[in-house]
């Protein structure tokens, strides 16, 4: 594959060029791993903001609404909606870039559906891999929504510099919300649809197990939303530049990349076994099936043959 002929018309903008390399890079082929080796050693730059929460919070119309904002600027902007996967392609089932359609006629916006394959924590297993190529491709701001599948989403904070969490008046209680590890992830809370009557309640709830939580150099603000008007989005944004701002000044932002490489790397191994497990044969497994050597053993015997 001429990666050179797709890098450096997708590095000047080319959104058709962009979604090739996009599409190789999330089904994790072998054009996909060169690629990303390539994008990797030019990125270290664009800034990841991640968007979870439980299904129906508004996480597409409030993305759509945070891309305005940062459209402000002069920077290109990614958005990543890891979506559900079609039972019958695997493939995404694209819902969520329906919902951003407009910033289609932007050049300096992409947005990519991947699907999530099954993968647990609310994103995909290429997720890293899409992420590092979008930032090798000179995107400044990457935005990740996740699935949306609720208390399994806390994988978000692996990948991103700041983590938003939405939730919607009335949603949960106080220990619903710290048993999906929100409390642990969120830099930053929105109560959308804020315009519904429980929203203060949400807000003030919220608020009070932060409270009684672990005293942190960062207190995450509780903002209130209406995403469909657009409606606190302009405090959001503001709200992103100040976690920026204090990760920077703590001297804590290249802790948070060095943690998200490592993250990358445990994926990237993770990715690694699992092909070798599929290329092993059928006669390994036979051996485990009649118990002549055990998956422990094995496992060690095959990384030691990498």
């Amino acid at each position: 594959m001429d990666t050179d002929g797709l890098i450096g018309p997708a590095r000047d903008g080319n959104q058709r060029a962009i979604a090739r390399l996009i599409t190789h890079v999330a089904d994790g082929d072998a054009d996909g791993r060169q690629i990303v080796g390539e994008l990797f050693r030019l990125g270290g730059h664009a800034k990841i903001t991640g968007v979870t929460g439980a299904p129906g919070a508004g996480k597409s119309t409030l993305v759509s609404g945070l891309v305005t904002s940062m459209r402000s600027g002069p920077g290109r902007v990614a958005v990543v909606a890891v979506d559900p996967s079609s039972p019958f392609t695997g493939g995404a089932i694209l819902g969520d870039r329906i919902r951003m359609s407009e910033h289609a006629d932007d050049p300096n916006v992409f947005i990519r559906s991947v699907a999530n394959r099954g993968h647990l924590g609310g994103i995909a297993s290429s997720t890293p891999a899409v992420i590092a190529a979008l930032d090798g491709l000179g995107f400044d701001e990457v935005v990740i929504e996740t699935v949306g599948v609720g208390q399994s989403e806390v994988e978000i904070a692996s990948v991103c510099d700041t983590t938003i969490v939405v939730v919607n008046p009335g949603w949960g209680d106080g220990i619903q919300t710290a048993k999906a590890g929100f409390l642990e992830i969120a830099d930053i809370f929105v109560v959308n649809k804020a315009d519904r009557p429980e929203a203060s309640t949400t807000i003030k709830d919220l608020g009070s197990m932060l409270d009684i939580g672990p005293t942190t150099e960062w207190r995450p603000p509780v903002l209130a939303t209406i995403a469909t008007e657009r409606s606190g989005i302009d405090d959001l944004w503001l709200s992103i530049n100040e976690h920026r701002a204090h990760l920077a000044s703590e001297g804590r932002m290249e802790q948070v990349h060095r943690d998200r490489v490592r993250h990358a790397l445990i994926g990237a191994l993770r990715d690694s076994i699992e092909h070798t497990v599929d290329a092993i044969g059928d006669e390994a497994i036979e051996d485990l099936v009649e118990r002549r050597v055990d998956p422990w053993t094995l496992a060690d015997r095959l990384l030691a043959a990498r």
